[in-house]
């Protein structure tokens, strides 16, 4: 298991081109959602950005091996929530339920270096922002589905609140920053999510959507400490 995991790391090692690699999967899946290129090939560029961001958090947080597994884990069920996604009727609730899952993953993560809710102000915060933005989409929420979107936005805010609890403990940590802004991205991508899905359509939605998504899970595997 070592050797295996020392021969991927060897292989992933690339810090100046997994950013390039990253950023063009991503692009190319943008363009694939826009229909600027064939629509087809959203489903090989959106699963594989998600694992090149995986790929990212690899070779990272060695030093505290339970934080990285349940990264790990979170981006794991995220690249499941990509795929369910890819069909964006049949594919929402379990692809909803994937993305929950993988936030009480980044949770748990992310009361290793705090313990969940040390700043309650964060909390306060995010609680009264996800309130706003809910009540907003809210009459556009089918009744079947507002139970699990409502358990889902809890999730998001709570995993947000955490990652902004951890900078506000160690407001010098470059590593706490980096979750922090990955928190606040990612409320940013699902509200407009959210927002082009339950209210209006958004122009270029699949841009600003997949965009800050990305730039998100790419934080959250930045909160992870490069191996030396």
């Amino acid at each position: 298991m070592q050797a295996s995991e020392a021969a991927f790391r060897a292989g992933v090692k690339r810090p100046t081109a997994l950013p390039w690699l990253t950023a063009a999967s991503a692009a190319l899946c943008i363009a694939a959602a826009l229909g600027l290129i064939a629509p087809g090939l959203a489903f090989i560029f959106k699963p594989l950005t998600t694992v090149l961001v995986i790929a990212q958090a690899w070779q990272r947080g060695h030093d505290a091996p339970k934080q990285r597994q349940l990264v790990l884990l979170g981006l794991a069920l995220s690249l499941a929530g990509d795929v369910f996604l890819l069909w964006p009727k049949q594919g929402f609730l379990p692809g909803l339920v994937s993305f929950l899952l993988a936030h009480l993953a980044y949770i748990v993560a992310f009361c290793v270096p705090v313990r969940f809710a040390a700043k309650p102000s964060a909390f306060i915060t995010y609680t009264a922002l996800a309130a706003f933005i809910l009540s907003q989409l809210w009459d556009g929420v089918p009744a079947a589905l507002r139970a699990p979107v409502l358990a889902y936005v809890v999730c998001l805010a709570a995993m947000a609140a955490q990652t902004a609890t951890w900078w506000r403990s160690a407001p010098n940590d470059p590593h706490a920053r980096w979750a922090a802004i990955g928190g606040l991205l990612f409320m940013a991508s699902d509200s407009l999510l959210a927002f082009n899905k339950f209210a209006a359509p958004l122009p270029w939605s699949a841009l600003w959507i997949l965009a800050t998504y990305w730039l998100a899970q790419w934080c959250i595997a930045g909160s992870l400490r490069r191996a030396p």
